[in-house]
């Protein structure tokens, strides 16, 4: 089997450590590996298939050789540095907001638009953590009807935010319990987390929308390549360590049966399906923590609509939410003979 040099920029975050398990696990044809992080984290040390390997510093020439660059080194840097992988004859697949809404860009969710990956010049976009946890879960109801609606409100947890959001979430609550209030501080959320909700992530639009709500419309779209689809979002911040939820009601152009939409959930990739309200079995973020796939209950018709449905979803968004994604797209990239 070929294989492949692959360079991991932000190795040192939260993504980037999921991305070197991932890529174990599933047995990536890695040739050689290069590990990038900026300079404070430079010489830091990471483990691969139990060889230890020094972090480099991400430059612009840190891609020579490069066969596949998986960036998840937050957007600015991917503005500033992806351009360089690509010249030196790498594909990125870039987990950053960098390029998600460019229309030379492909926004890719496997599962859903894997042909898209076609399309790329040199770059293809992963989509934000909530967006593809949702888009898997309704990809099987949107081939047995084109939705017109879609809303959903998130319950996402404080990882989401990266190692200092669980940092604050556990040191919060330590205080808490040990009647320690008058200590807490507020640095990565933008109130109280633990013992609490937020219904605040990201900055604040003019519409009154957050930047994280508006991602979850205008990528979903293009995603799903449709624009009529009518999409409202809320996403809420929840004390949870790992795994983001997502409760949602879509309206479909012909009616669909409770029975039809288990069904094809059921035989969907990358779905779980765990709906039996009789036994008060739906999936929790516990039951999604550390899997890959998206895991759906609460399947019930929609009240308020004629043609709704309403579901729960839950994904672990380091997984499926942020590196496997960019994994699987990377796999797709070689299955495709594209690189």
């Amino acid at each position: 089997m070929k294989e492949y040099n692959v360079a991991i920029a932000g190795v040192t975050g939260a993504v980037g450590s999921v991305f070197l398990s991932i890529l174990e696990e599933r047995k990536f044809p890695v040739k050689n590996l290069t590990g990038l992080a900026s300079a404070r984290s430079v010489n830091k040390k990471f483990k691969f298939k139990d060889e230890e390997f020094e972090v480099i510093q991400l430059s612009k020439d840190s891609f020579k050789n490069t066969d596949i660059a998986l960036f998840s080194a937050g957007a600015s840097r991917s503005l500033e540095f992806a351009k360089y992988a690509v010249d030196s004859g790498a594909v990125v697949v870039d987990n950053s907001s960098a390029f998600r809404m460019d229309p030379d860009i492909p926004l890719v969710v496997p599962e859903v638009n894997a042909d898209d990956i076609f399309k790329h010049k040199g770059i293809i976009a992963n989509p934000n953590c909530s967006t593809i946890i949702m888009v898997v879960a309704l990809k099987p109801l949107y081939d047995l009807s084109k939705i017109k609606r879609i809303i959903v409100s998130t319950y996402q947890a404080v990882s989401g935010a990266g190692a200092r959001g669980i940092i604050e979430l556990k040191e919060q609550t330590e205080k808490i319990i040990f009647r320690r209030e008058d200590e807490i501080k507020c640095e990565v959320f933008p109130a109280r987390i633990a013992f609490n909700v937020i219904p605040h992530i990201d900055v604040f639009l003019d519409n009154g929308y957050t930047k994280e709500e508006m991602k979850m419309v205008y990528e979903t779209r293009k995603i799903f390549g449709d624009n009529d689809i009518k999409i409202a979002a809320t996403a809420v911040r929840v004390p949870v360590l790992t795994s983001h939820s997502e409760s949602v009601m879509i309206e479909t152009e012909k009616k669909l049966t409770v029975q039809e939409c288990r069904a094809a959930l059921e035989n969907a990739p990358s779905v779980t399906v765990m709906d039996d309200f009789k036994n008060m079995i739906y999936p929790t973020p516990l039951d999604s923590s550390d899997k890959d796939n998206v895991f759906v209950g609460r399947i019930r018709e929609d009240l308020s609509s004629e043609n709704g449905i309403c579901l729960w979803c839950v994904g672990d968004q380091l997984r499926k939410g942020a590196a496997l994604n960019a994994v699987q797209i990377a796999e797709l990239l070689i299955n495709n003979h594209l690189i």
